[in-house]
């Protein structure tokens, strides 16, 4: 068990939905807090939540910040504790979740109103 969590992109195609995984984490509670507060309106309940493009953007910027100065870790993306959550040390894991979410950001997401993007956490 743990803290799994995964970002989609949807398209429709002829009144299809079609969601395709563009990313996802293990026990990067950092990341899942982020979504928690800035996406979920502080529910965490497992449930698929849209993602707007803007707030993928904010989410990238403030990675960016931390990736710059670490000493920002505890303001910016402070780390989350909870069953199955893993660790909530500002260690090289921590750092290293933050370089995967800025490549998948960067690769992944574009400003596309025919493109949606959903995420969804479980432990």
């Amino acid at each position: 068990m743990g803290l799994d969590m995964y970002l989609k992109k949807v398209t429709r195609e002829c009144n299809k939905k079609i969601s395709e995984e563009v990313g996802g984490w293990r026990k990067a509670n950092q990341i899942h807090k982020w979504f928690v507060d800035n996406v979920q309106d502080g529910v965490d309940n497992c449930a698929t939540y849209p993602v707007a493009y803007e707030q993928l953007q904010e989410l990238l910027s403030l990675v960016n910040q931390v990736l710059d100065n670490h000493k920002l870790a505890v303001k910016l993306l402070p780390t989350s504790i909870g069953c199955f959550f893993g660790s909530n040390g500002y260690d090289e894991w921590y750092f290293d979740d933050l370089k995967k979410t800025k490549r998948i950001i960067e690769a992944t997401f574009y400003d596309d109103e025919t493109v949606e993007y959903e995420y969804t956490s479980s432990w």
